[in-house]
Parts: C-alpha cells; sequence; structure tokens
C-alpha cells in the first residue's frame, strides 16, 4: 500500500481501485469502501453518491523525487545512534530508501518514526480525496531512483495498471527532474542529449495516450536548477561531522566524487564552472521538452508543462 491503493480481492481481478464499477451491491469492485444498496431507492450506493462525481485516480512518474527518496540522518549522525533509529530497517531498505506514503503526489499516511522521518503530509491524492471521497485507494506512485527519459520510455510508464476503457481518467504528475544530467561521471559525456530526451519523451507520451482513460490529465515538470544544492547547502554541516561539526556538504560531495559514486558530479561540486555547464544541459532538455509538448497531439490525455520553479521555491 506504499505504492499503490491497496486492492480489496486477491482472486477476483475484476475488483481493484480505480475501476469503473460493475455492480456493487454485494461487493466492493474499485475497492473505495462504498458497496451496497439502498433499502428505499434501490440503487447502490455506490450509483448514489460516486456517479458523476468525476473521480479521478492520482498517478506519478518519475525519478526519487516523486518517490519521497529520504535517507534517514540518524543513520549517518553519531549523535543520533541507536537501536531504535535501526527498528524499521527492513521496511525502509524493500522500500529503497523511499516514501511514497509522504511523497507530494501520493502520500497519504501521516506517520512519525522516532529520528528517521516526521512532519505532516500533504498530497494531491489526499486533496483529491478531501473534494471526493469515492476516490479513496485510488493511487499509484511509480517513482525509480535514478530514472532518466530512456527508463520512463522503456520502462516506467509501462509498470502502469488502468484499463482505457473500464477505468476512470488519471491525474498524472509526470517528472524527470534531474538524472539526464545527473550521473557520477566528470564532463557532459553520459548525460542525455536534447534529441535522446525529445525522443524518448515523445515516446512515453504516445504509449500513456495509448493506455489510459479519455480524460486524463498530465502535469510535466521539467529539469530544475540544482544548482540550489551547492548554494544553498555547501557550508552547512553534513550528518557524518554532527559531532565535531567538521565535516560540511561540499567537502562531503568532493568526497563522494573522488571515489566516483557521486550521484550527481555536475551539481554536487565545488567546482563552479561544472555546475554552470550542467544547467546549461539541462536548459537545452527543457528546451526539447517544450517543443514535444508544442508539437504532439495526444487523443486521450491533457498536458501541462510547468517551468522550472526550483529556484521560486
Amino acid at each position: 500500500a506504499s505504492w499503490r491503493g491497496k486492492d480489496c480481492d486477491d482472486i477476483d481481478s475484476r475488483r481493484y481501485p480505480g475501476r469503473r464499477t460493475i455492480d456493487d451491491a454485494i461487493a466492493d469492485t474499485n475497492c473505495n469502501g462504498i458497496y451496497g444498496r439502498d433499502p428505499e431507492t434501490g440503487r447502490t450506493y455506490e450509483e448514489m453518491w460516486c456517479n458523476g462525481t468525476g473521480q479521478y485516480g492520482t498517478l506519478l512518474l518519475g525519478d526519487s523525487v516523486g518517490a519521497h527518496f529520504h535517507l534517514p540522518p540518524a543513520w549517518l549522525n553519531v549523535t543520533l545512534l541507536d537501536r531504535a533509529v535501526f527498528d524499521h530497517l527492513v521496511f525502509i531498505v524493500g522500500n529503497e530508501l523511499d516514501w511514497p506514503q509522504h511523497s507530494a503526489t501520493t502520500g497519504h499516511l501521516n506517520i512519525s518514526l522516532l529520528d528517521v522521518i516526521d512532519g505532516p503530509v500533504d498530497s494531491i491524492y489526499l486533496r483529491l480525496f478531501e473534494r471526493n471521497r469515492c476516490n479513496h485507494r485510488d493511487y499509484q506512485n511509480i517513482g525509480v531512483n535514478g530514472a532518466r527519459a530512456s527508463a520512463m520510455a522503456d520502462d516506467i510508464v509501462k509498470a502502469v495498471a488502468r484499463n482505457p476503457n473500464s477505468d476512470h481518467p488519471l491525474f498524472v504528475t509526470y517528472e524527470l527532474v534531474g538524472n539526464d544530467v545527473c550521473n557520477g561521471h566528470p564532463g557532459t559525456e553520459h548525460m542525455t542529449t536534447p534529441e535522446e530526451f525529445y525522443a524518448e519523451n515523445k515516446e512515453a507520451f504516445e504509449y500513456l495516450d495509448l493506455h489510459l482513460p479519455a480524460g486524463s490529465k498530465m502535469v510535466i515538470y521539467g529539469i530544475v536548477d540544482g544548482r540550489v544544492l551547492f548554494d544553498s547547502m555547501h557550508d552547512r554541516i553534513y550528518p557524518i561531522g554532527a559531532l565535531r561539526n567538521d565535516v560540511t556538504y561540499a567537502q562531503f560531495y568532493t568526497y563522494l566524487n573522488c571515489l566516483g559514486i557521486s550521484p550527481c558530479f555536475g551539481w554536487m561540486n565545488v567546482n563552479e564552472t561544472m555546475r554552470n555547464v550542467t544547467w546549461e544541459r539541462a536548459i537545452e532538455l527543457n528546451e526539447a521538452l517544450r517543443k514535444l509538448i508544442g508539437n504532439i497531439t495526444l487523443r486521450n490525455i491533457e498536458i501541462a508543462y510547468v517551468e522550472e520553479i526550483g529556484r521560486a521555491v
């Protein structure tokens, strides 16, 4: 249930979140908790309360940002280390350090784990649920750590569970905010080119248009200006140096680059020129995405592009 709304019948494949109901008089066919028949009118409660209300499921397609990647600082901070912070180790590692149940798109649980993750949760799914309780459990988070445009076209969109003929439309958040310019290699050779970015996102859009119900809507986010990472964090103390306040983020970035294991050599780098070169490639990729959105014609999906918002936030 962290990643998708809980299925209510593991045996009957016709019952799952997001489907248009067959007959909810006896069984809950779309897993939103509404079933039965009104004894006075003879109508099903699903028909009375949900028909014509504009139900929408929530879908996230993207990378670790959409999956809400979070490495517990207490695991790296010797001043916070104790056995309690590892109580949920199996669960956390099993989810690859992602917390989709806390994400901005599919967040649905207000949970707090000691020194691991904390804070209130708000999300697109919760907002749609507040507007229409018939949307209960209809969410999917397909955020993959390290995802870039090639993975989106080849694998990620194909993991969406939606029938274009029998299911409700989706509100889709589509985000690839950095991995096409981020990797552990120096220079730009391993970055996605604008031509590749255009072609791979085009392939993903066309696949979604064939497999999502008519009336679906998709908000597309461009690559963010990751220079904000260094600008805002470089002189702060990294958790691993908390005991003596002697390791800054800039020093930790350099250490990762020296080992060749940095998740983003371009932006997690003390070299300002490299950070700027990385942003220049990101601008080119965003322009390719903007061009694609202007050129493509989709039948079932209405799309909107959100300009780079990292600096504004």
